[in-house]
């Protein structure tokens, strides 16, 4: 595997900040639809949704989001933020799977590109990428926590859409280059570590990642295991400690 060439890796950081807002977007409108921010329930909301808002109101305040003890208003500042991004990793986690032939169907076991994905998805007439996606959030609960009530929230198909386009418009070369997923989650944080830095306010936890996270480069990986661990590894060898 090589690492990405500077043309694809600046068209996959415009790209991914274009992700974001448009993420966030939807996100907001999804959550806000589901009266997360709102004192009660909509009059109109079915039992599943109060329960599904529920667990979005608890799962906001364990984010940091603040709830007023008045009024029962509550803030999704960080509920939406964590939605937008993983709703957009869960469908880019997809393309790198099926682009490295590793998206797994889960009852045939059997990997699937993603034009199969678009034949399956008909026959259970959803969208080829919310089924990929679910491939991808099966394969990897790690990651995609399954409890995580973020993913119950669907997106408005306007943002969805709008997403779908960004990652078709990728060149598959991005997915299989060695480093792409590590520029993937730093150029997440480009535009807001922009806005901190501009701001010249002290940095707080909300604005630490952004101006923290950074991607590092292969080599210098590399690098630091042959001289830590790789170092503790030989030394040990030639003294006969392991």
């Amino acid at each position: 595997m090589t690492s990405l060439a500077s043309n694809l890796r600046n068209k996959l950081e415009l790209v991914v900040i274009e992700a974001r807002d448009i993420a966030e977007l939807g996100a907001q409108a999804a959550i806000e639809a589901l009266a997360v921010h709102h004192h009660e329930p909509y009059g109109h909301m079915p039992i599943a949704e109060r329960s599904l808002r529920k667990s979005l109101r608890i799962h906001a305040r364990q984010l940091g989001d603040i709830r007023d003890e008045t009024s029962g208003a509550q803030k999704i500042e960080h509920l939406v933020a964590e939605c937008a991004y993983e709703h957009w990793h869960r469908m880019l986690f997809a393309r790198f799977l099926a682009e490295n032939d590793l998206l797994i169907e889960p009852e045939s076991g059997v990997a699937v590109s993603l034009e199969e994905c678009e034949e399956i998805a008909k026959e259970e007439r959803v969208d080829t990428w919310t089924l990929a996606s679910r491939y991808a959030q099966q394969m990897l609960p790690q990651v995609f926590r399954p409890d995580n009530p973020l993913f119950q929230v669907t997106l408005p198909r306007e943002n969805r859409l709008k997403l779908e386009k960004l990652l078709d418009d990728l060149d598959p070369i991005v997915f299989t280059a060695s480093d792409s997923l590590g520029w993937v989650y730093q150029f997440w944080q480009s535009k807001k570590k922009k806005a901190v830095n501009k701001s010249e306010k002290k940095i707080g936890a909300d604005e630490l990642p952004a101006v923290t996270q950074l991607f590092t480069e292969p080599y210098m990986v590399a690098f630091l295991l042959d001289n830590t661990l790789g170092a503790w590894w030989a030394a040990s060898r030639l003294t006969g400690q392991c």
